[in-house]
C-alpha cells in the first residue's frame, strides 16, 4: 500500500514537472509573460465602459484609468483575430496598469479598447474576452477571415477620412461599407471620442514593424510627429511618416488627424509576439512626454 502510494505521489510530480516545462516553452515561445493583477479596482480607479456593439451584438468595452484632464486613448484589434497579439498586448497593458497605477502621471487619463473588432476575434478564437494563444487558429484562412467584421468590412477602412466604398489591403479589394461609419464598431469608437476629449490615440496593429504617423487632407498634425519619433526612439521600431506600401482610405488615425486629434499606428514585428518590453518603453516614454514638466 504504502510502496503504491509512493509511486502516486512519483507520478503526479512528474506530471506537474511536465506541465511546468510546458507552460515555460510556451511562455518564452511567445514572449508574453503572465501577470496576476493584485491592485483593486478601487485603488487604480479603474471605470470600465461598454462602447457599442459589434454586428454580432458582441460588447466592445473600455477601460479607463487615471483622472487627469491629458487623455490618452489606447486601441488594439481594429483588425480582429488577424491580429490578435495587438489585443493580448492591449491586456497586457491593462494588467501593468492594475499592479502599477502610480506609473500613470498625475495629468493624464488613460483608456484603454482592447479589442475594437469582437466578431474578428471570436472568429479566430472562438470566445470573447481574453483568450490563450493555444486558443488562436492556426489556418491561414481563417486568420484572414478574421480581419473583417461579421458583414466582411474592414472597419479600419470605414472612417470618413477620403474615405471609399471600395479600398486595398495588400493586392486585395475589401469592403470599407456602405458609408462612413457604416459599421457598429466605427461608430463605436467615433462616439467614445465625441464624447470625451482625447488628447492623443495609439493603435497597436500587426506586422509592419513601424511607428506611422496619421494625416487626411491637411497633412501630419505637429504633435503627431512628436509622439511617433518618442515612441519609435524608446521601443526601437523605425518611424515612418506615410505608410506607402499600398493606398489606404477611411482608417481611424487618419481621421482623427482630420478632426485635430493626434494619433500614431504602432505595428508589432510579427503576428505572434506582443514584444511586451519594447512596448512598454514607448508607453513609458508617451507617459514622460505628456506628464506636467
Amino acid at each position: 500500500m504504502q510502496k503504491n502510494l509512493k509511486k502516486l505521489i512519483a507520478v503526479i510530480i512528474i506530471i506537474f514537472a511536465l506541465l511546468g516545462v510546458r507552460f515555460f516553452v510556451y511562455w518564452n515561445a511567445y514572449r508574453i509573460p503572465i501577470i496576476a493583477p493584485t491592485a483593486s479596482l478601487q485603488d487604480i480607479g479603474l471605470v470600465h465602459e461598454v462602447i457599442g456593439q459589434s454586428v454580432q451584438m458582441r460588447n466592445i468595452d473600455a477601460y479607463t484609468y487615471g483622472n487627469g484632464p491629458t487623455h490618452l486613448l489606447f486601441v488594439g484589434g481594429i483588425h480582429g483575430g488577424y491580429e490578435w497579439n495587438s489585443v493580448l498586448l492591449a491586456y497586457m497593458f491593462m494588467d501593468y496598469l492594475e499592479l502599477n497605477p502610480d506609473a500613470i502621471p498625475a495629468n493624464v487619463t488613460i483608456t484603454i479598447i482592447p479589442s475594437a473588432n469582437p466578431d474578428g476575434i471570436f472568429a479566430v478564437v472562438g470566445k470573447q474576452g481574453r483568450f490563450m494563444v493555444a486558443e488562436v487558429s492556426t489556418s491561414t484562412k481563417v486568420l484572414e477571415s478574421g480581419r473583417f467584421n461579421a458583414r466582411d468590412v474592414d472597419i479600419n477602412r470605414n472612417f470618413d477620412c477620403k474615405w471609399q466604398a471600395k479600398s486595398i489591403w495588400r493586392s486585395k479589394t475589401v469592403s470599407a461599407g456602405s458609408e462612413a461609419f457604416s459599421e457598429p464598431e466605427a461608430r463605436a469608437i467615433r462616439d467614445y471620442v465625441s464624447k470625451n476629449k482625447i488628447s492623443a490615440a495609439i493603435f497597436w496593429h500587426s506586422q509592419s514593424n513601424a511607428v506611422y504617423a496619421s494625416q487626411c487632407e491637411d497633412g501630419i498634425l505637429p504633435k503627431t510627429l512628436d509622439i511617433m519619433n518618442v515612441y519609435s526612439k524608446a521601443a526601437g521600431y523605425p518611424a515612418v511618416k506615410t505608410f506607402d506600401a499600398y493606398a489606404t482610405t477611411g482608417a481611424v488615425d487618419d481621421w482623427l488627424a482630420s478632426i485635430g486629434i493626434p494619433a500614431i499606428t504602432v505595428e508589432l514585428k510579427t503576428h505572434d509576439t506582443i514584444e511586451w518590453d519594447k512596448n512598454l518603453a514607448g508607453i513609458k516614454a508617451l507617459f514622460g512626454y505628456f506628464a506636467e514638466k
